[in-house]
Order: structure tokens, then sequence, then C-alpha cells
């Protein structure tokens, strides 16, 4: 249990630093100017900070969940997977929405995806390194 808190807490705060790394960044910023009319002019950080912690506890509880299911032998490999399986429901299917309902310009879906690929990628090896169920 204390090791699903501190995996919780960590995926948690890689999930703000990341997100703000791939949302904040130059190259985003240029990308992302569809979403400007839209775009709120203030981010309340603690109010993200909280959701990205609640999302790490979520994610790391699924990870383990779901482990017995996943591909592989190792941590490692379950992890790739579950980042894999979460890239899809979390980032491709809203890239998809996004294509087929709204004017964004192609890099920018591109670049969501891969940036998404990339932030599931990181979560999904710590978690696999990290968390095993207990048996």
């Amino acid at each position: 249990m204390t090791s699903y808190i501190i995996v919780s807490v960590i995926s948690g705060i890689l999930f703000g630093i990341l997100d703000g790394l791939i949302n904040a960044n130059p190259i985003a910023n240029k990308l992302y100017e569809v979403y400007k009319p839209i775009a709120k002019t203030s981010v309340n950080v603690l109010v993200g900070m909280i959701i990205d912690l609640a999302f790490g506890f979520i994610l790391a509880a699924l990870f383990l969940l779901v482990y017995p299911s996943l591909p592989g032998e190792v941590g490692l490999v379950k992890g790739v997977s579950f980042a894999l399986m979460v890239w899809f429901f979390r980032v491709v299917m809203g890239v998809a929405s996004q294509w087929m309902m709204f004017k964004v310009p192609l890099k920018a879906l591109l670049y969501t995806l891969l940036a998404g690929l990339g932030e599931m990628l990181i979560l999904g090896i710590l978690y696999g390194l990290t968390l095993q169920p207990s048996k």
C-alpha cells in the first residue's frame, strides 16, 4: 500500500510537470493557436495539481487492477502495454473526435498524439517498474 501511495503521488506530480511541458512550450503555443479564442487566459495551478494527483492515484489503481491481464511476464512490458491502452482511450479517441468535429490543423493533432504517447509511456514505465499487485 505504501508503494502504491508513493508511486501515485509521483505519477500525479509527473502528470502536472509533463502537461506543463507539453502544453506550454513554444511549439505547442504555435500549434495550439487554433484554441486561443476559447482558451482560458490563466490556469488555476492548485486545482490542476489536485486533478493531476487524482489522475495519478486512479491510473496507478487501474494498472494494479488490470496487471494480471496485461501481456508480458515482466513489469516493464506490462507498463508499456498499459501505457498504450491508456494512450488509446485518453488521447487517440480525443484526437479522432477533434479531427471529426473541429477545424484543427493536422500538425496540432499529430503533436497531441505524439506528446500524449510520450506522456503515457513515461507513466506506464513508472508503473511497470514500481508496482505489482500483492499476492
